[in-house]
C-alpha cells in the first residue's frame, strides 16, 4: 500500500516528511530502526506500516507522511543495516580486500536474516549502500580491470554471499520446525544415501564418498567458492 497519489522515486531526493505542519515527531533513521528492529524479531513478513506506526506510537496515515510507499521503508531499512558494514584502509591487496568484505556481508546477513530478501540494485542508491560500493571500488584499485568489470565482481560476490546465506538461512529454519532432533533426521537420511551409494547404480557416487568420506567443512567451502570467484577475475 502506498498513500494516495504518490510518485515513483527516490526517497533520497525528497524531504525528511511531506507537507506542512509541526515539527516532524520522527526521523527516518527512527522510522527504519523500528522497523529493523520488528523484522529481526518477527521477520520481514511481519513488517508493515501498520505495524511500524504502532512500534512508535502514531497512526499509520501518519507514517506516510514520512514513508509514501512500503519499498521506501524497505530501502531505509537496507540503508539502516548497511551502516554497519565496516569500512577500512584497502591494503593493496585487493582479493584479500574483498574476502574480507564478504565474510563481513555474510556476518551481517546473519544477523539480520531478512536482508537476503531484500538484496536488489532497487535498494542500491542510499547514501550507506553508495559508501560500501565506493569503499569496494576503493579495495579494487590495484586490480587492473575496468569499472564495469570491477562492478561485475562486487555483483557476483555478492550474490554467491547472499545465496549460500539464504541456504544457511533456510537449512536452520528447518532444523528448528523438524519434530525431532536435526541428528536423527540426519541418521536417517545418511543410512538411505548409503543403500543407495552402495547399490552400485551410482558408481560414480560411490567413489566420490570413498575419496571424501569425512564431515564437510562448511566454512572451508565458502571460502574456497570466493576464492574461486576472485581467482576468475584475476585471471580475466
Amino acid at each position: 500500500m502506498a498513500v494516495r497519489g504518490a510518485e515513483p522515486g527516490v526517497i533520497w531526493a525528497r524531504p525528511e516528511r511531506a507537507g506542512r505542519g509541526p515539527k516532524p515527531a520522527f526521523t527516518r533513521a527512527d522510522i527504519a530502526a523500528e522497523a529493523v528492529r520488528i523484522a529481526d524479531a518477527e521477520g520481514l513478513d511481519a513488517v508493515s506500516m501498520r505495524h511500524v506506526a504502532a512500534g512508535l506510537g502514531c497512526g499509520t496515515m501518519s507514517l506516510y507522511n514520512y514513508v509514501p510507499r512500503k519499498e521506501d521503508l524497505y530501502e531505509l531499512m537496507v540503508d539502516a543495516v548497511s551502516a554497519e558494514h565496516e569500512l577500512w584502509e584497502p591494503t593493496g591487496d585487493w582479493r584479500a580486500d574483498m574476502m574480507r568484505v564478504a565474510g563481513q556481508t555474510r556476518e551481517l546477513m546473519r544477523r539480520h536474516p531478512w536482508l537476503p530478501r531484500l538484496m536488489s540494485p532497487v535498494y542500491g542508491f542510499s547514501p550507506h549502500a553508495l559508501r560500501y560500493l565506493e569503499h569496494c571500488l576503493a579495495c579494487l584499485d590495484p586490480m587492473d580491470a575496468s569499472y564495469g568489470t570491477k562492478f561485475e565482481l562486487i555483483a557476483m560476490l555478492n550474490g554467491v554471499v547472499t545465496t549460500y546465506v539464504r541456504n544457511e538461512i533456510d537449512s536452520a529454519e528447518r532444523v528448528r520446525n523438524l519434530p525431532w532432533s536435526e541428528e536423527r533426521e540426519q541418521a536417517v537420511r545418511l543410512a538411505y544415501l548409503g543403500g543407495q551409494v552402495a547399490s552400485g547404480v551410482y558408481p560414480r557416487l560411490a567413489e566420490a564418498f570413498t575419496q571424501d568420506a569425512g564431515p564437510i567443512d562448511m566454512e572451508a567451502v565458502f571460502r574456497r567458492v570466493l576464492e574461486r570467484v576472485l581467482g576468475g577475475f584475476a585471471s580475466s
